[in-house]
Parts: C-alpha cells; structure tokens; sequence
C-alpha cells in the first residue's frame, strides 16, 4: 500500500470506527491536510476514488474535516462598533472607551455616537480576530467542531454587546420563535430571520428602562393626574383602571395606540405646556419632558404612564423575555441576546412602526417594577466564589459576572470555565493575565477574548497586585439545569 493511500484507508477508518479521540491536536494538522489534498479539495470535487480506498465511495470534505477538530487556544478578538443616532457621543460613550481599548487604531470623534459595541458572530457585524483580521464568522465555519464544539451549528447562538445610550430606544416587544418564523414568512423585508430575540441586560453605570406594565392602580393615579390622558383615553377606561377590571390596560393602551395623530399631538402639547410652566417636579415629569424634547409628539412618549420606570444600580439585570414591551432610556448596559434582529416597535422611534403586531403580541401582566428585575446565581459558591452567572429560562445564552477585589501583595488567582460550546471574555475594569493550555493573554480594560471549545475548560485568572477591582462577563451558551 502507498503511503498516500495509507493515510487514506486510515482516514475513513477512523471517520467510520472514532479510531482516535477529538480534538486532534495542533501535530496532526499535517496529517489532515495531507487528507484533504489527497482527497481533492484543491479541484471542486471531494469525491474519494474507490481505486484509492475500499472503505467508502462517497466521502465529502465537510464531513471528513468535521471529524478533524483543530486544537485551538484562547484568541483575542475585535469587536465592531456600531454609531447608532442614541449613542453617547465621543468619550462620553462607555463603548467608545471599551472600543478604543480594545483596538489601537480606532480614532474617536467627539461628536459621533458610539452606541454599541457587539462582540460575536452576527452576520451584520461578526467580530475579528486580533492576529489576522479574519471575522470570527469565518473562523468558526471553518472549524465548528473546534471553535463552538459542533458538528452541525456553525454560528455562536448568542451576541454579546455593551450599549452607551443618551437617547432613547423604541418602544418595542420581540416575539417568540414560533411568531418570529410565522413573521418572517410574510414580511421577510421587515423581519429579517426565523428566530426569537430574547435579551438580557445588565447596568454598567445608573440604568434607565421602560419595562413591563405597572400594576393597574399605578395606571390609574397616573390618569387621575393627568387630564390631557383622561380625555384621550375616555372616563370609562380610568374607571375600569379603578375597578380593577382585567380588560382595563389592555383597552386603555390599545385607545392610545389607535388614536389619531392629531389627537396624540393635542394631548403631548397640552401636558409639555403645562409641565414647563409648573413648579413641582417628578420623575415622570422630567422624563416625559426629555422625550417630548427628543421625540416631539410620538405617541411612544405617552407609554411611560403605562410601564414600570426602572432605574438600575451597577449590576442589576432585566431579563427581557418574548413580547414583554421595554425601551432602554439612559445608561450603559452589558447586554447579551439570541441572534437575531427581530423587534417590533411601536413608539419613540422614526422607524418603521408595526403597531396592530405590538398590541396582538404584547403581554399584559401588570406587574411592579422590583418584580422585573432578574437575579443571578451563584452556581460554584466554593470553587468561584465571586461568579455570578444570570441563567435565563431560555437555551441561547447565559452570562457570568466575574467580580473580584483588588489583589493585595502576592496576588490573587481564580478560576474561570470555559463550557463545552465555548465562550466570550469581555474584561470591563481592573487588570489581570488569564493562563491556559500553554498560552497567557493580558486582561485589561476593552480585552475580548474568545475561548474556543477545544482550548480547554479550565483557566487560571492571575489578577494584578495592588491594582483596581476586577470585572468582567462571560457570555455562553446556557447548558445550566
């Protein structure tokens, strides 16, 4: 036998029998690309001869390399940023800071909005790898086995952003993924992809969101003091609101979404005169002056007398589940979603607004705001004492907080671990070396490292001596109980 048909016979021998265990290591790359010129990869075929192998008569390239996982290590990427008119402008933007650490030849212009900052593979924006510039898109398609530990997926199920928001967003719900696949189907133009868009955000810095509808008698004081509302919405709605009546919100905030624009525009005219000129001042107030002032007369702006106002500390979370409506107000967030790009909007927002979809998908459950909040675990108490992660009930995502304190003299080491599908690091603050399979990466504020599934699943974090706290996040795939 000669030696090429040698390494042929022993290749589908072990495609079909699992002769030697996954992943192969980085000395057998010689062996499969020995394979994959001999099986002709090089001339649009990837036919195998039976003259070369009696073991097969058909064997694809894909299914052959598939079986060949590269060994890879832990690779610092590039995130793409993206200038959203609400972002924070300049160096105001956390992004912008985050960014610019994160790459070196990245020039920021103070008067351009730097908004997000997406780190993974979403086809609108897929990160880089820092050593050649090639997307990590790319580098997972190539090797799915390797890099996201899948033999058929080839796309991360999750992006991982951080936002910097001065403006703010729509008013929107994102639907689930049997509504997303039905939406898709009629209105491709519109909603763009078959899956769902759950998200989950956590406050960087004080957070301001819209979020869920508030409990019926806060809608109801909030009617009770606003004449201009009563008459839009009609008195029999406040005394449904009053009564408690379980139709209540729903007919109240569908009168509102329905009302003309001439009759949207008498109301929010009406209340912005009245509030500039009065003395006592509100939260809501102040934030129903600040939309008016960026968003004129859009009916969205009447939608905070029917949400929960939150306003989030560093490290509090909402999780976003399907159809529960929301707009991000103010503040800067981790935020981490499945991929997808499907929102339906409805105010606050000079984009495209499909309402009738809004008020059929939507959920009213009338909840108070403290109840929104969405709270993390602490999984490995022993092991990670300082991991928090927050497990949303769905499969596409999870995040783990790593929050450490400062190192005193000698040091602090702590162990970080990498699931079987693989991860992103994003470092936010404090410095540190991350030690694994062979390779140290330097942490510090704006590093994005991500963590192939082949690269091992332990890691050792060396935090710096004497320097700022540590903080950083880990999005995953959610494999958790």
């Amino acid at each position: 036998m000669s030696f090429l048909n040698f390494y042929i016979t022993f290749t589908v021998r072990l495609v079909s029998g699992h002769i030697l265990p996954r992943p192969v290591k980085r000395s057998n790359v010689v062996f499969v690309a020995l394979v994959r010129l001999t099986v002709g990869q090089n001339t649009n075929t990837s036919r195998v001869r039976q003259s070369h192998c009696r073991w097969t008569t058909c064997l694809t390239c894909p299914q052959l390399f598939n079986r060949f996982p590269t060994h890879h290590v832990a690779m610092e990427i590039v995130g793409n940023v993206k200038c959203y008119e609400w972002g924070k402008l300049g160096l105001d933007s956390f992004v912008a800071k985050l960014a610019q650490a994160n790459s070196d030849g990245l020039e920021v212009k103070p008067d351009c909005p730097y908004a997000e900052l997406w780190m993974g593979d979403h086809v609108s924006g897929p990160a880089t790898l820092k050593t050649d510039g090639k997307g990590l898109d790319q580098a997972i398609r190539a090797d799915p086995a390797g890099m996201i530990g899948s033999s058929t997926g080839q796309q991360l199920p999750f992006l991982l952003k951080v936002l910097s928001i001065r403006m703010a967003l729509s008013v929107q719900v994102h639907p689930d993924k049997t509504e997303a696949e039905k939406l898709h189907r009629q209105f491709p133009d519109i909603y763009k992809d078959p899956n769902h868009k759950p998200e989950l955000a956590i406050a960087l810095t004080d957070f301001q969101a819209l979020c869920g509808f508030r409990p019926h008698e806060d809608i109801a004081r909030s009617l009770q003091e606003t004449v201009e509302l009563q008459q839009l919405l009609g008195a029999e709605v406040l005394a449904k609101l009053e009564a408690r009546d379980p139709s209540a919100v729903r007919e109240g905030y569908e009168r509102l979404m329905h009302s003309t624009p001439e009759a949207i525009e008498r109301c929010i005219a009406a209340m912005a005169s009245r509030m500039q000129s009065a003395d006592s001042a509100s939260e809501l107030r102040d934030l129903f002056l600040r939309l008016h002032a960026d968003f004129g007369c859009d009916v969205g702006v009447l939608s905070i007398y029917f949400l929960n106002y939150l306003r989030l500390q560093p490290g509090q979370a909402i999780y976003l589940a399907a159809n529960v409506p929301h707009a991000y107000l103010d503040g800067d967030c981790v935020e981490c979603m499945a991929c997808s790009d499907n929102v339906v909007r409805a105010g606050l927002t000079p984009k495209f607004k499909d309402v009738d979809t809004l008020l059929r998908l939507v959920r009213y459950d009338c909840l108070p705001g403290e109840s929104m909040l969405f709270q993390p675990r602490l999984l490995q108490p022993e092991r990670q004492p300082h991991t928090r992660t927050f497990v949303p009930p769905v499969p596409d995502f999870a995040v783990a907080e790593i929050r450490l304190p400062a190192a005193s003299a000698g040091g602090l080491e702590y162990s970080v671990t990498n699931p079987d599908n693989g991860s992103i690091l994003l470092t936010v603050g404090g410095g540190g070396t991350l030690v694994g399979e062979g390779r140290e990466i330097r942490l510090s504020m704006g590093t994005i490292v991500f963590l192939p599934s082949s690269a091992g699943k332990e890691f050792l974090l060396k935090v710096d001596e004497a320097g700022e706290p540590f903080l950083a996040f880990q999005a995953m795939r959610n494999d958790f109980e």
